[in-house]
């Protein structure tokens, strides 16, 4: 029987049971859950195995990539940015990086990028993923790019290369790459076991993802957006454990975490920007965040969407398990998740190597965080955690 490990409140105990139950009935192979509120961790528990084989034990330190729940830290490294006043969100993105006025681009703001509204949700053309491995030359095409839509007034998924539309903007002000300013800002100070790609002596603590069956997508106009953008899209599942992709950076979907690390980053925004009497973000900074920037059905998703900077906002007549509030999340194919909450002071994460459908979570983590919420709900109305 796979074991579940850590340690949780007792009140805690419902999620650990179902994480125990998952494992056992194979609905999981490995993964991790961590929660914290009001900057206490009352659950942190890891289980299963890291190998489709079942001979690896998923450990406390285990690592795995987490695709696009990666973009919620790309995002807080451009939020620094801002709230250093580095950075303006209602500026034009040429006022930093002055080749991206190209070819109609001349108006795009930085909140454009940051929301998923800037018109480029990919490559104008189908890209090798060793070509996307090339930050420099594959961000200076997106320089060169004319729009496929209006910066602005929808959202278009920028499913691989948001990454290096944020990240270029942090290089032009802070002089480091997004990988080295993530290190150095982030994951450093906060003691965050999170990196964008993965150095060699790590490979071995890091759990194999195991694909999910294939989605099979409806036929698509090839002219549309979301036609153009999945034509041209050539990243798989298995990618993440060659070489090329844990060498690189990709701001979009080549971090490697576990869920306590995604806990510890994504507590720099639920508790309104201070961890352990260190600010990160101030009040106006995080107040920004989550304001609705954009929304309705996304281009690429073809799901009803909200978006602030670089998070997603609560839709819960169509992502269920995330309540109404003062809350941001985004999660990572496959179903790996981070839940922001600064109504509760509470951040969830979970992330895990077996991959499942849907666009937003999967049903594990749906269950999980279904499971918290109730528990919450009901300490709330008796004692605080």
């Amino acid at each position: 029987m796979a074991l579940t490990h850590g340690a949780f409140d007792p009140a805690f105990s419902p999620v650990h049971d179902l994480l125990q139950e998952k494992l056992t009935s194979g609905e999981e192979v490995g993964a991790s859950i961590c929660v914290n509120v009001d900057g206490r961790t009352v659950l942190d528990i890891w289980g299963g195995h890291a190998d489709a084989a079942k001979s690896r034990s998923w450990e406390k330190n285990t690592l795995v990539v987490v695709f696009s729940s990666t973009k919620v830290v790309s995002a807080l490294a451009a939020l620094i940015l801002v709230d250093r006043g580095l950075l303006d969100v209602e500026e034009k993105v040429s006022k930093y990086w002055p080749e991206f006025a190209a070819n109609g681009k001349e108006d795009t703001k930085v909140w454009h990028i940051l929301s998923h509204s800037s018109g480029l949700p990919h490559w104008d053309k189908p890209l090798s993923m060793e070509s996307i491995y090339d930050t420099k030359a594959s961000t200076e095409m997106l320089a060169e790019q004319a729009p496929w839509f209006k910066a602005g007034e929808v959202s278009a998924y920028q499913l691989v290369d948001h990454g290096h539309l944020i990240g270029e903007l942090v290089r032009r002000i802070s002089g480091k790459s997004l990988k080295q300013f993530v290190a150095d800002e982030i994951a450093g100070p906060l003691g965050a076991d999170f990196s964008l790609g993965l150095a060699e002596e790590n490979w071995p603590r890091t759990a194999d993802i195991i694909p999910g069956d294939p989605v099979d997508l409806p036929e698509l106009d090839p002219q549309s957006v979301v036609g153009k953008a999945f034509k041209n899209l050539t990243l798989k599942a298995e990618d993440s454990q060659t070489p090329g992709f844990r060498g690189t950076e990709i701001g979009a979907v080549n971090g490697f975490a576990n869920a306590r690390a995604l806990a510890r980053i994504g507590s720099m925004v639920s508790l309104k920007g201070t961890i352990d009497g260190k600010q990160y973000l101030g009040l106006k900074t995080i107040d920004q965040m989550i304001q609705e920037r954009v929304s309705g059905v996304d281009l690429v998703l073809f799901m009803q969407t909200r978006f602030g900077l670089g998070v997603g906002l609560p839709v819960p007549e169509v992502i269920t398990f995330i309540p109404k509030g003062n809350i941001c999340f985004w999660g990572g194919w496959g179903g790996s998740m981070l839940v922001m909450d600064l109504d509760r002071r509470m951040t969830i994460a979970y992330a895990m190597n077996k991959m499942g459908p849907g666009i937003i979570g999967n049903e594990n983590v749906k269950a999980y965080i279904d499971a918290i919420y109730e528990i919450i709900g009901d300490r709330k109305r008796s004692a605080s955690l």
